[in-house]
């Protein structure tokens, strides 16, 4: 990257330099660094629609701080509107995102950025490309939707989902259901639960890459504003320091990181994203040693669905540092900040945890963490389940395999059929091959909480859930079935074993009867991978691997 691109006193950027006076930047601007605001607006996604007004002070305050600003734009799906043949589009978008940005700004030779995102697949792309492109860089997220008060209690995003389920069973009426449909997602931002979203924007606070409380305050926050323009002018600092993106996001910083979203009950989806981050910066970081480090923190913090509290009640008493603060006996306090100053320095600031939305390391929920990593013969390269979300008594289950070759025939079974309690749902060819794209079961999930059947049914697959799903549901099992893992091998009827304290998954059947059925290969499904998918399917890697393509 030349840090000199357009200087005036090339004479062989004349072609560049012209065709950027066409667009309205004059000599003087072009010799200043030039930042370059990546945004993921749309007005099609609530995570994302705040983006274009709060761009426009990302800006103000690149141009007071002495930096020249300009701006492009990436995707920004939403998972929870791309359910169904959508999903096979999402996490290949985050691969797509994260391949444009590396692409435009080595094209135009951009000097720092900063990354205006919210969403699951959409912050983990920016992360991505900025490993990859290793100059000074800072996120800003869009903030949260507000929660709705509605019949005596504060609902969210998650609890439409669930919804689903009680229509599905008569609990609650056809108008009851559309007023529900209509008012529950109150109003743009990120919905307020801790899903991927707000996993992986909070994340973004841990490492320090972004101002606290951005994730967790309102979208229409004035502080908000003043946000943008502080982290428009400090972006400039970083380019004229000359401290890329490598000095705030290494080892040291995603070790705290991953402490952080287990000690907050986060999001499955974000065991995915982390594998692909250490792939790209070159770590050693695999699930066995992922999972020893989100067990070394106490479980503190649940949000909905897996509690009442939501995303302001979790603003309210402080958020993200708090957190930190409440767990740093276990975490390296020396990592510099981007925003500046190190993390000791910062958390020193913030309050103790206030004993009920946020509990003391000394009182937790429950100790190990939120996540569990299992293995057997069913997951031979492992299995997450996001364990904070299973109801005790679940944790160790034993029941009958109803198996199911895609997302769409669980979802047809839930709609028009009878789900025996203590059934284990097996959903495979839902990989990041198989489906392809690895879709997200996160309405089938949610469906049986609904129905009441987290409480005796379980699901295994080798796609994903939604990070804000609850109950005993075991995703990302590796090898995937179209790898002709074991799962592809299971029959209607074999007992499966979910043994969550002893980070098994096993396939009751004897290891000989197991070997005779693989000695015959699968009759896979017709899962179509048209277009670009085609190439998703042939060059994507395993879940246990963070499905990196690009």
């Amino acid at each position: 990257m030349n840090p000199h691109r357009g200087h005036a006193a090339d004479i062989t950027e004349a072609y560049y330099r012209g065709l950027m006076h066409s667009v309205g930047y004059r000599r003087r601007d072009l010799d200043k660094p030039q930042i370059v605001v990546v945004n993921s607006w749309t007005d099609v996604n609530p995570g994302h629609k705040p983006l274009r007004e709060l761009s426009t002070y990302v800006r103000e305050g690149i141009w007071a701080a002495g930096g020249s600003p300009g701006e492009f734009n990436v995707p920004a799906p939403c998972d929870g509107m791309a359910q169904g043949p959508g999903q096979h589009y999402i996490l290949p978008q985050r691969d797509l995102i994260a391949a444009s940005i590396e692409a435009m700004v080595q094209a135009h030779g951009f000097e720092g950025m900063v990354m205006l995102g919210s969403c699951d697949k959409i912050i983990p792309g920016m992360l991505m490309a900025a490993i990859r492109l290793n100059l000074p860089t800072l996120f800003l997220t869009a903030g949260a939707m507000t929660p709705c008060r509605m019949e005596q209690r504060t609902v969210v995003t998650s609890d439409l989902k669930e919804a689903i389920g009680q229509r599905r069973n008569e609990q609650i009426d056809a108008a009851t259901f559309l007023n529900w449909q209509e008012r529950i997602c109150a109003s743009s931002g990120t919905c307020s639960m801790m899903g991927t979203a707000n996993t992986m924007g909070c994340f973004l606070e841990a490492v320090g890459l972004t101002p606290f409380g951005s994730a967790t305050m309102l979208s229409f926050d004035a502080a908000k504003i003043r946000q943008a323009r502080d982290v428009g002018e400090r972006i400039v600092t970083l380019v004229q320091a000359n401290l890329p993106f490598g000095r705030f996001l290494n080892r040291r910083s995603l070790e705290n990181g991953i402490k952080y979203i287990s000690a907050s009950g986060g999001s499955t989806n974000a065991v995915l994203h982390l594998m692909a981050l250490s792939h790209l910066m070159g770590l050693d970081l695999d699930l066995v040693r992922l999972n020893q480090l989100q067990a070394t923190v106490p479980l503190i913090a649940k949000f909905k669905p897996a509690s009442a509290f939501n995303l302001s009640d979790y603003h309210a008493v402080g958020g993200v540092p708090v957190i930190l603060r409440a767990i740093q006996e276990f975490l390296d306090l020396r990592v510099p900040l981007a925003m500046g100053g190190d993390l000791a320095q910062v958390i020193a600031s913030f309050s103790e945890p206030d004993g009920q939305i946020i509990r003391p390391a000394a009182r937790p929920l429950e100790t190990g963490g939120c996540f569990a990593i299992l293995y057997g013969n069913l997951a031979p390269r492992g299995a997450v389940v996001k364990k904070s979300g299973v109801e005790p008594r679940m944790r160790v289950h034993t029941g009958p395999a109803v198996v199911f070759d895609s997302e769409d025939d669980v979802r047809r079974f839930l709609l028009e059929k009878s789900v025996k309690p203590g059934s284990v749902l097996v959903v495979r060819y839902e990989g990041p091959k198989g489906g392809p794209g690895m879709r997200e079961l996160s309405i089938p999930a949610a469906m049986l909480v609904g129905m009441g059947l987290h409480t005796s049914v379980a699901m295994v697959t080798d796609g994903r859930f939604s990070g804000a799903t609850r109950g005993p549901c075991v995703g990302h099992v590796c090898p995937e079935a179209w790898d002709n893992g074991p799962l592809a091998y299971v029959k209607d009827g074999d007992l499966i074993t979910i043994n969550v304290p002893e980070n098994r998954l096993q396939l009751l059947i004897a290891d000989e009867e197991l070997r005779r059925r693989q000695r015959v290969p699968p009759s896979r499904p017709d899962h179509p991978a048209p277009g670009f998918l085609s190439a998703y399917r042939q060059g994507v890697r395993g879940a246990d691997q963070g499905a990196v393509w690009l």
